[in-house]
């Protein structure tokens, strides 16, 4: 959990809210981590400034809570930075991106467009979404860095297919950790 919670602290200028399971679950779909193992992780996310608001989630008990109250008590919140893209336009899909003036070439996927790849239309206005991804998919294989993904046609309800196509892009973690615009 800490490589992803330092990411978060080095990408916002907010608060930032930590409130684990007590451990993965077990077989059982039971969580067996004790809430001494529980407080001593979120102490160290404290003491080290990264966190602000602490609790818990599946598995921790009152007990749990306690420990964490206790193990925090003494700790400072993290101070959010006042700028963390000063210079820079950030974006995210499931991966930060940041673009500022050494960035080199940016590279725009543009085949999710109905109006401008024969292939992808025929999917979309076929209702083949599943198969459509596989479009997004390919250019984010070939190096896109963003997807530009257009649904602008009169024989289409735009909304709709739009938000039908995102959805399924947000369930592949391949496709859905680069940025996409819409239109």
């Amino acid at each position: 959990m800490r490589p992803f919670i330092e990411a978060i602290g080095k990408s916002t200028t907010t608060y930032i809210i930590c409130y684990p399971n007590a451990g993965l679950p077990n077989t059982f779909g039971g969580y067996d981590e004790t809430p001494q193992v529980t407080g001593k992780h979120i102490k160290n996310l404290a003491l080290d400034g990264l966190v602000n608001i602490v609790g818990g989630c599946c598995g921790t008990t009152p007990a749990h809570i306690r420990k964490i109250a206790e193990e925090v008590k003494a700790c400072k919140p993290r101070i959010p930075p006042a700028s963390v893209s000063e210079g820079y336009m950030l974006l995210s899909g499931l991966e930060p991106f940041r673009i500022g003036k050494y960035t080199n070439f940016v590279n725009i996927g543009e085949r999710c467009n109905v109006a401008g790849s024969k292939r992808f239309a025929k999917l979309i206005m076929a209702g083949k979404y599943e198969e459509a991804l596989s479009v997004a998919k390919a250019q984010v294989e070939m190096g896109a860095q963003i997807l530009d993904i257009n649904m602008d046609d009169g024989m289409l309800d735009g909304p709709s297919a739009m938000a039908r196509f995102c959805n399924y892009i947000a369930s592949e973690p391949d496709i859905a950790k680069v940025i996409y615009l819409t239109g």
